[in-house]
């Protein structure tokens, strides 16, 4: 992949499209996904959408009671305990999905974190590139030969537009010279577009494809660590919580693009890719805003995501993948 492949293809879908135009008369009997986060925000939607469509879903999931009753009303869907930020756990959960299906078809990188108080996990990581990109990372890792195992697998994962605050910062990725929320979620975002583009170079010969998204904005569960004068202040929500920010999407229409991904014919033989408005995004030059879309160069970089790939390989001990 490489950035004269970021152009849009005349998706038949946009940006006001939801989770059920997606998957509208499609039959996933038979697939396998695993959705973390799926239990609330996007990835409730996304889980509601590929079980309505018939596929097997299972949740791996922090709070594993709490996703329990979130899904209760929801057939053909299993949750399993999962802590991104924990490797340990991370392993468990995947020796558990190993030993109970022969593929995946679909895996959704879903759950996240955002502007999170400094916390350091595990041995000394930064919280939130531990939650968002190396968790999800080990996750894969380990999961990979039931996506091998499958025919024409995807790895979807959810970046985000913040992506354009930081590429990734190679002196200090775990910001132990001083520590600032939103270019830890920056950095962060720009590793799961990275993860995607580097892990498609190598699943590709396997038929495991690989897409990231930015899936717009919206209020949902992330934003649980912002004090609500913050969001007020952004513009977000008024003083009651509701939300009334200019363009801001639904969850369901922010499941859309995941379920694209995962989903869309036009996507066959193609991967790497940053998507958003359930197409493929354009290059975005720096001085671009955020809000006005587009995916920045260096977060789609071959040779950053290769090098990004090793320092995760090392900071994990996972099995590697090769081609």
């Amino acid at each position: 992949m490489n950035s004269t492949d970021q152009q849009p293809l005349g998706s038949p879908f946009s940006a006001t499209s939801t989770a059920q135009d997606i998957t509208a008369g499609l039959d996933l009997s038979g697939k396998s996904a695993v959705v973390t986060g799926g239990y609330s925000g996007l990835g409730l939607e996304t889980t509601r959408a590929l079980t309505a469509a018939g596929a097997h879903v299972i949740v791996p999931a922090r709070r594993p009671e709490t996703a329990r009753a979130a899904l209760a009303d929801v057939k053909s869907c299993e949750v399993i305990p999962m802590d991104l930020a924990d490797l340990d756990s991370v392993r468990a959960a995947a020796a558990w999905i190993t030993d109970s299906l022969t593929g995946i078809d679909l895996l959704m990188a879903v759950a996240g974190v955002m502007a999170t108080p400094e916390r350091h996990v595990g041995p000394g990581w930064e919280s939130q590139l531990a939650a968002n990109h190396l968790g999800h990372f080990a996750l894969v890792c380990e999961l990979y030969p039931l996506l091998a195992a499958a025919d024409g697998a995807r790895v979807v994962v959810n970046s985000s537009a913040g992506h354009t605050l930081t590429d990734i910062r190679w002196h200090d990725p775990h910001f132990r010279t001083g520590y600032d929320k939103w270019l830890a979620y920056g950095q962060a975002k720009t590793a799961n577009a990275l993860f995607a583009v580097h892990l498609d170079a190598l699943g590709r010969g396997d038929g495991v494809r690989a897409f990231v998204l930015h899936p717009g904005k919206i209020i949902t569960g992330l934003q649980r660590e912002m004090a609500l004068q913050e969001q007020i202040d952004r513009g977000w929500v008024d003083e009651d919580g509701n939300v009334i920010g200019a363009d801001f999407k639904t969850p369901a229409q922010g499941a859309a693009t995941g379920l694209w991904a995962a989903t869309s014919r036009l996507l066959d033989d193609r991967g790497g890719l940053y998507l958003e408005d359930c197409d493929i995004a354009g290059i975005s030059a720096s001085q671009t805003p955020m809000d006005e879309g587009g995916v920045r160069a260096y977060a789609v970089d071959p040779d950053s995501a290769a090098r990004l790939w090793d320092l995760s390989m090392a900071a994990t001990g996972v099995t590697p993948i090769t081609r």
